[in-house]
């Protein structure tokens, strides 16, 4: 790895006020691959005035032009694909050909999608003796998890560039790496000096410096509840704009006309996506008793192919919380039917892909935010009890339904309190509205609706 100094401010590399750092730990092997500058309030606040001072001219900038910018951003995601796809494979630990196609690949996509909405969103309408101005929030702190280190950068940065904002990040510190590739791409874009910054270093001092900064207009945070209920208390003692994409605990409900095995099969690589860590994976699978026990032998089955198949978790922490809600699994009664707690390999983060059956709703597994590869087997009698049960969490972010057709499926989508839902194994669209109800968070990432948590209203009468 090259050395990492510095931070990415006013369009330049410039020392950080402090010589701490931060190390990149790889959690495939538990080594030290790198150090990162831990910015303190001070870098912070360079950061935002950078920010402040190229605002006014990059959202009188055509949106024409803002689009070409991120056009070529764009382009230099595809250049580096390769080395963006290494990256993460080394500081987050997936293996590389999903960090290929998805932690590289899904970034591509959502940045072609804002320079083609940049250009074409209406920006101006008449309503009435009226017209209406979409303007430019202001300045965005973005404050980015690990999980998916790329895609949330860009889904937030993306839009906010495309509505004219100027953007302070700060990733997360266990995947800082693939940030600063996203910065030296920027640069070779062309975009202004201070229209994007970055500052790396750890939550509590960084991220809450720009999240209390006054000269920050909406933070925008994805991660765990507890942090974005402290950021959401922040902004509104500050009367400022959040938008939050917190946790999720989602349920794939698997109606009596399924194809059981398909739902089932499809439902587990869901959950071991990632090694677990997606905030929109469908951890709870919810069966009908006639067909609980198919369901179960599906599932352990179809886990065991995946022992060698994931990568580890991100961190020592990581690995150590996910093992102990397996133990809690076990303590509260759930059968273990694939998995458990014992570390797999000597070295490195790894944890079993779990399933549990005979979980009932209400215990912790059932309840609670895992982030691991670990599977709940619910079981339910009618469809008003699986609704129930899929709605009796404090998350609403996702989640899908199956059934013999997609009427089926959706009807009973719809009572779902989520804000998305696939139906019978539907694929990712860029430009869906991507957030969630309840604890799940405030605001959508995506497509028009993310590029709208950016923009204000201004009305003219005449």
């Amino acid at each position: 790895m090259k050395p990492h100094t510095g931070m990415y401010i006013a369009g330049q590399w410039r020392p950080a006020t402090t010589q701490d750092t931060t190390p990149v730990v790889n959690p495939a092997d538990e080594q030290v691959i790198a150090h990162v500058p831990a910015g303190t309030a001070e870098d912070v606040d360079a950061a935002v005035r950078a920010a402040r001072a190229a605002l006014p001219s990059w959202r009188a900038t055509p949106p024409a032009e803002r689009a070409a910018r991120l056009a070529a951003i764009r382009d230099g995601l595809v250049a580096r694909k390769g080395e963006i796809a290494e990256t993460v494979a080394a500081e987050l630990g997936a293996p590389l050909p999903f960090a290929e196609a998805v932690h590289a690949g899904v970034p591509i996509l959502v940045a072609a999608s804002y320079a083609e909405l940049a250009a074409l969103h209406p920006f101006e309408e008449k309503v009435g003796n009226s017209t209406v101005h979409c303007e430019p929030v202001g300045v965005v702190g973005a404050i980015t998890p690990w999980n998916y280190p790329l895609h949330q950068i860009v889904a937030k940065v993306a839009p906010a560039l495309a509505a004219g904002c100027a953007v302070v990040l700060k990733p997360a510190e266990d995947t800082p790496l693939t940030a600063r590739l996203f910065a030296e791409v920027v640069h070779e874009a062309g975009l202004p000096a201070g229209v994007f910054n970055l500052v790396t270093g750890l939550g509590p001092v960084a991220g809450q410096a720009l999240a209390e900064h006054e000269g920050v207009d909406l933070v925008s945070f994805t991660g765990s509840t507890a942090v974005g209920r402290r950021i959401g208390a922040i902004a509104g003692a500050a009367v400022k704009r959040v938008a939050l994409e917190l946790g999720g605990k989602s349920a794939n409900v698997i109606l009596p006309s399924a194809d059981l095995a398909k739902a089932v099969n499809v439902g587990v690589a869901n959950v071991m996506a990632n090694s677990g860590q997606t905030c929109s994976a469908w951890t709870r699978m919810l069966v009908h008793t006639s067909r609980y026990d198919e369901a179960v032998a599906l599932a352990a089955r179809a886990a065991g192919k995946y022992g060698e198949r994931i990568g580890p978790v991100v961190s020592e922490k990581q690995r150590d919380r996910v093992r102990g809600y397996i133990e809690r699994g076990v303590a509260e009664g759930a059968r273990l039917v694939a998995g458990g707690p014992e570390a797999p390999r000597e070295r490195g983060y790894y944890v079993r892909p779990t399933v549990f059956a005979d979980v009932t709703p209400e215990m912790t597994i059932a309840q609670e935010e895992i982030f691991g590869p670990v599977l709940s087997l619910i079981r339910y009698e009618d469809e008003d009890e699986a609704e129930t049960i899929a709605n009796g969490t404090v998350y609403g972010l996702a989640g899908a339904v199956w059934a013999a057709d997609d009427a089926e499926a959706a009807a009973f989508a719809r009572r779902l309190d989520t804000g998305q839902v696939d139906i019978n194994g539907g694929g990712f669209n860029p430009l869906a509205p991507f957030g969630g109800y309840k604890q799940s968070g405030v605001g959508r990432e995506l497509g028009r609706h993310g590029l709208a948590e950016y923009l204000q209203t201004k009305s003219l009468q005449f």
